[in-house]
Parts: C-alpha cells; sequence; structure tokens
C-alpha cells in the first residue's frame, strides 16, 4: 500500500481521538461552554482532516480516472439508483436486527448526531458533506480497493464493511452499517469512481438528518413503533 494511504488512515485516526485534547484546550481559551467546545472542534478537526487527506491524494488525482469509469451520464444514474440501493439494504439489515437477532430498532449514533445537530445546526456539515467524503476514500478507495487488489469482491467487501461498521462504535447495529458498506463497494467497483458512493453517502445522511432533525425523540419512538407493527404485518407475524 502507497505510504500516502497509511498517513491519510493515520490523519483519520487522530481526527477521531484529537477532541480529547483539544475540545477542553477551546474550552479553556474561549468563552464558551463545554458542549460548545466539543462542536466546534468536531468540525475544525474534520475539515483540517479533508484538507489534508486531499492535500495527500494529490498524485491519485493527478492520473484521472480510469478509462473503464462510468461517464458522467451513468455515475448520476447510479448515484440515484445507489441511494435506493442503500435503503434497501439498510431497511432489510434492520428488519433482520428485529425479526431474527431480537434487536432494538433506532441507532445510538444516529440519535447522538441527531441531538447535537438539533443544539447546533452547524453541525450537521459534517455528517452532510465532511464524514461521507473521508470515510468513503479511507473505507472503500484505500482499505476496500486494498483487500479487492488481493481477494475477491466478497471477501473485500465483507471486510471493509466489518470495519466500516465498528468505526462507528455502534456494534448493536453492526448488520446495518455493514450492509451499506456492501452497496458502497459495489458502487465503487460498478463505475470505478469513487465519487459515487461519496455522492450516495452523503445523500443518504442528508436524507436522514433532514427527516429527523423537526422531530421529537417521541416521534422518533412512535415510528419505530409503527415501523415494527408494519413488519409484523407484512411478516405474518
Amino acid at each position: 500500500m502507497p505510504k500516502r494511504y497509511w498517513w491519510v488512515i493515520l490523519t483519520y485516526l487522530i481526527m477521531q481521538f484529537s477532541g480529547v485534547i483539544f475540545a477542553p484546550i477551546l474550552y479553556l481559551v474561549l468563552p464558551i461552554s463545554e458542549f460548545d467546545a466539543v462542536i466546534y472542534w468536531s468540525i475544525i478537526s474534520f475539515a483540517l482532516a479533508l484538507v489534508v487527506v486531499l492535500f495527500l491524494l494529490r498524485p491519485d488525482m493527478k492520473t484521472g480516472n480510469s478509462r473503464e469509469a462510468a461517464p458522467i451520464g451513468a455515475m448520476i444514474g447510479w448515484s440515484i439508483i445507489g441511494v435506493f440501493m442503500a435503503f434497501l439494504a439498510q431497511g432489510l439489515a434492520a428488519t433482520i436486527e428485529i425479526e431474527l437477532l431480537g434487536i432494538d430498532p433506532g441507532s445510538e449514533n444516529t440519535q447522538q448526531i441527531m441531538d447535537i445537530s438539533r443544539a447546533a445546526p452547524l453541525f450537521m456539515i459534517i455528517p452532510a458533506i465532511i464524514a461521507p467524503v473521508l470515510e468513503e476514500i479511507i473505507f472503500r478507495k484505500i482499505i476496500f480497493g486494498q483487500f479487492y487488489a488481493r481477494t475477491n469482491f466478497f471477501i473485500a467487501a465483507l471486510l471493509s464493511a466489518l470495519i466500516f461498521g465498528f468505526i462507528h462504535l455502534d456494534p448493536t447495529h453492526l448488520l446495518i452499517y455493514a450492509s451499506m458498506g456492501f452497496v458502497f463497494a459495489f458502487l465503487y467497483v460498478k463505475t470505478k469512481r469513487i465519487l459515487v458512493p461519496i455522492i450516495v453517502h452523503a445523500a443518504m445522511n442528508t436524507i436522514v438528518v433532514a427527516a429527523q432533525f423537526g422531530l421529537t425523540p417521541e416521534d422518533i419512538e412512535r415510528m419505530q413503533r409503527e415501523l415494527e407493527q408494519m413488519q409484523m404485518i407484512f411478516l405474518g407475524g
């Protein structure tokens, strides 16, 4: 694996854990609350990481896309289809979790993002734009790409999807994250353009955040109960 890819991964890891040190520093030097310090540093660290990662990947950008890369029209089409594929995979995984594994619906990770976004709307730039770019570069272009060069699609997609799920620190819903990871990997291989899974990932996050932004926790809980009832009807429960 090229050395610059290791630096990209290291940059991502530093970003993930930098808040432990720098958020308290912001709180001490600026007249803001602890909560605001965490939010501000999250936005700063994600933005800095994105700049560093794009700088490190300049050689990849200069080489351009493969001759087999999908043309613009196909890229747009697969981006639209990919959103539906990702939501379908997520729905099937959620159904398996609920009906077969007995896991309660609702992601703690998603709920935390929504709670923070309601309190600080500027934070939405992370799940909507910055995080999808960084995560697709890390998990699809680099990790999946390296596995795919040595194994077949299924093994490479499985390994990268599992890592993608674990990094979200929500192991209860690992199946949901892994299912989306499979879809993103398929789109990357199908189009030979990392931009396609980035667009699909960003669109999914934006739709979810926008749909839940105005909902209270009680509204979300009620919708989850209704979803469970519908699933029981369709599955003959």
